[in-house]
């Protein structure tokens, strides 16, 4: 089956050309606009230098903008390397360098880091704006190429075809860049729309940033079904509340970050937010105590979790909408869950001997399936090393109940060692996050004298509000057996995310483990 991303625009400009295709600050277009100005635009790309499986970058904001310039990359068979938006100028010249990225597609957010950003990049040759305005000196744009350029015949690329490289974090050295291909997008894309439906009739909003894969994947899914898209360049909560309202979204996609900023933001926010028909959300475990109050306060709304990482394309998990439904019903215990593999993925837990472990016995999540990434770009061992045995291994902790559904429990890296015992973090801050007057909350493991290790909680209070470490530990006490209670505590007026909307655990540890002879980080 020769199938692309691509060939499903040219499905929808071919059978629904009048529907709206975006929907980005009260611009609209349709699938015909849309696929008029993407075969122009990739006949300017391949005119700047673009040729099949050469990697293109895009430093943007979410915008119609971006969606166009990923299309026509895919157009004529270019390779994707959407840029992390909070990166420095350094980090950004690394991941250009690491793919010899040549051409950049950049917004007018980010032109006063390019002289930097050229500075330090050796591979960097053609930058593209996207406005005609801020094409200065040897600047081409993408809006001048649109209006100048003739249309470009399709590349016609194959399913095994690099689609993008998605660099990771870097949360220990330097990122790594995963290598998806275009067959490994679309069967993430057909597996979880079974049980996280987009319909031609919905509006999806992306407010995800889409160099993420889980913002990406949310977008190819509103492309493969025929969805109108909305964009939001960022998450700001009363912003997305009005463009909820003025846009008639009803699909979107959030972390739990961005799903306790919306419940705080509005005292009537099921009324407000009425068009809103279901919520994908995931990238961070979400607190049992958030989980139920969005179930309460927005009960129009379906929610599905989704769990996954870069190397597996997106989420290869989903706890659907039905164990939401009745979060006090006979699968209540599995709301705490990451829900069951989606088809043609298969999921183990392993111990440390790689040996299987037993149901509800803890151990490293390992899968494979169509979902997985190709490998880490020019890192042959790395990626050898993370698909040994043909298995993808996660690095994520959990376990497996009897009917096959996922529990994670932390992120090996993140397990705290307190005198021997392990203690694992994600089920301290769920406990932690029960009492009332806790906002938000992260726990760590610090250097201990006596323990090795001791937990650490990093918390951030409702306003007005003061609270001790005993405080702390009196409340878990009542959850959670006492030797993975916090030892210790700061309390902080707010948390460093990723722009992914993860908790930054290395940032909030560094100054614990610096100058030791080894860090959990």
């Amino acid at each position: 089956m020769r199938l692309t991303v691509v060939d499903f625009l040219k499905h929808h400009i071919r059978h629904t050309p009048n529907a709206t295709a975006t929907c980005d600050a009260g611009t609209r277009r349709t699938w015909k606009d849309l696929g008029d100005r993407v075969v122009r635009l990739a006949s300017g790309f391949v005119a700047a230098g673009l040729e099949p499986g050469k990697r293109i970058g895009i430093l943007a904001t979410n915008a119609d903008y971006y969606y166009e310039a990923l299309l026509a990359a895919w157009w004529v068979g270019g390779v994707i390397n959407p840029v992390n938006t909070r990166w420095c100028a350094a980090e950004i010249a690394y991941s250009l360098d690491d793919s010899d990225t040549r051409m950049l597609v950049i917004d007018q957010n980010f032109l006063d880091m390019l002289p930097d950003i050229r500075k330090l990049s050796a591979s960097l040759d053609t930058v593209i704006t996207v406005r005609e305005e801020d094409a200065v000196c040897d600047l081409m744009s993408c809006q001048s190429m649109i209006e100048t350029c003739t249309p470009h015949q399709n590349a016609m690329g194959h399913p095994d075809d690099v689609a993008g490289i998605f660099y990771t974090g870097g949360t220990t050295g330097f990122p790594k860049g995963v290598t998806v291909t275009q067959q490994s997008v679309l069967a993430n894309t057909f597996l979880n729309l079974l049980e996280m439906p987009v319909a031609p009739s919905d509006v999806v909003l992306a407010v995800s940033p889409l160099f993420h894969l889980a913002g990406m994947c949310l977008v190819i899914r509103a492309l493969v079904r025929g969805a109108t898209l909305s964009f939001l360049p960022r998450f700001d909560e009363q912003t997305v509340i009005e463009t909820i309202e003025r846009d008639a979204v009803t699909y979107t996609l959030l972390v739990p970050v961005m799903m306790q900023r919306l419940l705080d933001a509005s005292d009537n926010l099921a009324t407000r937010l009425r068009s809103l028909r279901f919520i994908q959300y995931g990238a961070s475990p979400i607190n049992e105590t958030l989980l139920r109050r969005l179930i309460k306060e927005l009960p129009q709304v379906s929610l599905a979790q989704g769990y996954g990482m870069t190397e597996t394309t997106g989420p290869y998990t989903v706890l659907p909408a039905d164990i939401h439904r009745d979060p006090d019903g006979p699968h209540a215990a599995r709301l705490r869950s990451a829900g069951g593999p989606t088809p043609g993925v298969e999921i183990r837990v392993i111990k440390d001997d790689n040996s299987p472990a037993a149901i509800g016995e803890v151990g490293e999540i390992i899968c494979r399936g169509p979902i997985v990434m190709e490998g880490y770009w020019n890192k042959p061992d790395q990626t050898a090393d993370a698909l040994r045995g043909g298995w993808l291994h996660s690095g994520d902790a959990g376990f497996l109940d009897e009917d096959g559904f996922l529990f994670l429990v932390d992120r090996v890296k993140d397990m705290i060692v307190s005198g021997g015992e392990n203690v694992y973090s994600a089920e301290v801050e769920n406990a932690l996050t029960k009492h009332p007057d806790i906002a938000i909350c992260a726990v760590i493991g610090i250097p201990s004298e006596r323990w090795g290790e001791q937990v650490h909680a990093v918390v951030v209070t409702k306003p007005d509000v003061t609270l001790t470490v005993e405080d702390l530990r009196n409340h878990c006490k009542t959850l959670i057996a006492g030797y993975k209670c916090p030892v210790s505590a700061e309390f902080v007026s707010e948390l460093p995310y990723t722009a992914a909307g993860k908790i930054q655990k290395n940032v909030l540890r560094e100054r614990y483990w610096k100058g030791q002879n080894r860090s959990v980080s």
